[in-house]
């Protein structure tokens, strides 16, 4: 909560004086009527004179401080901002076959440490649209285009290798369904970030085609490889023997990515370590900011009438106290 007027909040000091002037002139100036003994006339004797002073005082003091609130209009803000131009739009592409089981990025996986650094790098782009596709099989947009970044980080932290059939690894189609997300937008800048580790053996649409249409539409089109050149262990399930670890080389088509970046005007990367990824988001974050514009506002819900209203209702018990039962004379 704030105060449209917090310079008016300054007048709450008069209260203290109104206090001192009730505490030390207005009840030293109590009415009196003469008696032989004050005991003659019950309820007359001078601590019930204090209370006719003192009570009615109290509640002009309250009013008088609900109605200096009031003037200074407490309100709560419903909105902080609004983007007034379209800055990046940008869609993840990761890649979700089998091979990204293979434990050399470890401790973990080559698919964990992709999905947390990209769930960093989302975290990063407050007033960009982000969206996120997948693929292995085939390609599956997971999440269309969005500022929502709570729901795309809670889609991404949902995902699993298995969610699509896991066992080819169709690029081509990952790079032709995010293109389809990106031809429409209007932002400045459009952009794809390609994750994978291996090489397309699927789908109908290969990737230099793919990205071919990219470049026609002006989306820059980011791949990083992802793994060491010697492979690693990957867990596989045997019917017999259970899960086992069983050694799997890279297949790896840094020809084709590398093609694939140059025709759309972005850039091949080679993860070969959990930091190396890092760091390459962090350099693909570097080139994708693009200056925007943006219109600080706050809308605001007056709260100004409870207070107000109170104030009135303390006056009119003021008032009606002092003219019945505490009356005085003269």
């Amino acid at each position: 909560m704030k105060f449209a007027h917090p310079g008016l909040l300054w007048l709450l000091a008069v209260l203290p004086l109104m206090a001192l002037y009730l505490r030390f002139f207005r009840q030293q100036d109590l009415p009196a009527l003469r008696f032989p003994a004050n005991a003659m006339v019950p309820g007359l004797a001078r601590e019930g004179l204090r209370n006719h002073v003192v009570i009615p005082g109290l509640l002009r003091m309250i009013a008088v401080a609900l109605l200096i609130l009031a003037a200074a209009r407490p309100q709560k803000g419903l909105r902080s901002e609004e983007l007034t131009t379209k800055a990046t739009d940008l869609m993840v592409c990761l890649d979700l076959s089998r091979s990204m089981l293979i434990l050399d990025f470890k401790p973990q996986n080559r698919f964990e440490v992709a999905r947390n650094v990209i769930a960093d790098f989302i975290k990063g782009r407050e007033h960009d649209r982000m969206g996120l596709v997948v693929f292995a099989e085939y390609a599956v947009t997971q999440c269309p285009l969005t500022t929502d970044r709570e729901a795309l980080l809670a889609m991404i932290q949902s995902l699993a290798i298995g969610d699509i059939a896991p066992d080819r690894t169709a690029i081509g189609m990952g790079i032709s369904t995010s293109v389809q997300r990106l031809k429409d937008s209007q932002a400045k800048s459009k952009g794809i970030i390609l994750v994978t580790d291996g090489s397309n053996n699927a789908g109908s649409v290969d990737p230099v085609t793919a990205a071919k249409a990219a470049a026609a539409f002006g989306i820059k089109i980011y791949t990083i490889g992802a793994g060491t050149p010697e492979g690693g262990d990957m867990p596989v399930d045997d019917p017999l023997l259970g899960r086992r670890l069983v050694p799997v080389k890279s297949d790896l088509d840094e020809d084709t990515l590398l093609k694939v970046a140059t025709l759309t005007g972005g850039r091949y990367f080679r993860a070969k370590s959990p930091d190396a990824l890092k760091e390459i988001f962090k350099e693909i974050d570097a080139m994708e900011k693009t200056d925007i514009k943006v219109r600080e506002f706050m809308e605001y819900e007056e709260l100004y009438w409870p207070f107000l209203l109170a104030a009135l209702a303390f006056l009119f018990v003021e008032l009606g106290l002092s003219k019945t039962i505490f009356r005085t004379l003269p």
